[in-house]
């Protein structure tokens, strides 16, 4: 995922309170680091936060704030009172990308038809990309896999290359 020389920079972020908690392993979120790794991202993270709001908020910040091309984060997707990943994430975003999250749901309903229950969102801050993914490691690699692809071409027009390879 290369333009011009420069390597996109990736932040992953695991948003799960038992994880955070230390009762519960982190699993998805390496499983994303891996794929972008593979994918020539450098990769920082995962980070792990709980499912709050305000810790959401302020990781992603960070992530853009520090550099980052691309932040995903893995959890709090669904329909329960404590997932509030896109709640977070839409009160950040400058605007949506909504195709991403089409594009994501429909690779999951592939699998499953619960994929349709996963709210992420995906949007742009600033020149960085913000994709919210579910938090089961099959839910999250099937979403990052799906949109993968298209992630680099998409990095580029956020940074004002227009021109294809």
């Amino acid at each position: 995922m290369e333009a011009e020389g420069v390597t996109h920079r990736a932040h992953v972020i695991t948003v799960s309170d038992g994880v955070s908690a230390g009762t519960r392993e982190d699993i998805s979120g390496p499983a994303l680091r891996t794929l972008l790794i593979n994918a020539d991202f450098e990769v920082s993270g995962p980070e792990v936060v709980p499912d709050k709001h305000e810790r959401i908020s302020d990781a992603i910040v960070a992530a853009v704030v520090g550099g980052a091309d691309f932040v995903v984060t893995t959890g709090g997707t669904g329909l329960g009172p404590r997932d509030v990943t896109p709640q977070a994430t839409s009160l950040l975003i400058d605007y949506e990308v909504p195709g991403l999250g089409e594009l994501m749901r429909l690779a999951g309903a592939a699998s499953t038809p619960m994929a349709s229950l996963s709210r992420g969102v995906a949007g742009v801050r600033g020149h960085s990309l913000i994709l919210n993914v579910p938090g089961s490691m099959k839910g999250a690699t099937e979403s990052l896999e799906a949109v993968l692809p298209i992630l680099g071409h998409a990095i580029q027009l956020l940074h004002g290359h227009t021109k294809h390879s």
